[in-house]
């Protein structure tokens, strides 16, 4: 079977490039980069959290997380500046389309009653941005070990030049977005 990588270039690239009516091959939108971060509940309090929480970044995207730190005080989160409050992993590369391969062949599908991703969270810039209630639905995480759900963020970062751009290009790579419904107005005068 061949990549998504691979397969996006051969034949994805110049079907979207045919679609969006454009000249140069460069102009085609395509993925830079994926964040997956995540805020770790509790990790002021129980350091042991967030060795245990970057494991399991570790594991979902199988690369090292690195720890994100306070970057003011606020007294009343009794939080100081530099205290660890989450973690992030940037993708590029074999290891973003493998991991963007395994969230929409595996990870979504897995998802209680899902019925695609929304629609309305792509930026002005055509990034979109996919948050998850738990990190369970990953294969890798042993259900065993899961004490309790953590939320994690996925960013898709995008080079291209809108919001329908964006859409195409993540259409095009399979994102299972949600049907658009059709409205009806059985309004009579």
């Amino acid at each position: 079977m061949d990549t998504l990588k691979k397969y996006y270039f051969e034949n994805m690239k110049p079907q979207l490039q045919k679609d969006l009516k454009l000249q140069n091959s460069m102009a085609v939108p395509k993925v830079t980069k994926i964040v997956v971060n995540m805020g770790v509940i509790g990790a002021v309090s129980d350091k042991r959290i967030m060795e245990k929480m970057a494991t399991v970044l570790g594991q979902i995207t199988g690369q090292k997380a690195r720890v994100a730190r306070a970057k003011k005080s606020i007294a009343s989160f009794k939080l100081r500046e530099g205290d660890p409050i989450g973690l992030m992993v940037t993708l590029r590369g074999d290891r973003m389309y493998d991991f963007l391969d395994k969230l929409i062949k595996i990870v979504l599908p897995r998802l209680k009653d899902f019925h695609g991703v929304k629609r309305t969270s792509f930026d002005q810039k055509g990034n979109y941005t996919l948050g998850l209630i738990e990190y369970s639905v990953f294969p890798e995480i042993d259900l065993g070990t899961v004490d309790r759900l953590q939320g994690l963020e996925i960013s898709i970062v995008t080079n291209a030049q809108s919001k329908e751009q964006g859409f195409m290009l993540l259409e095009a790579l399979g994102i299972p977005f949600e049907k658009e419904q059709i409205r009806t107005d059985n309004t009579t005068s």
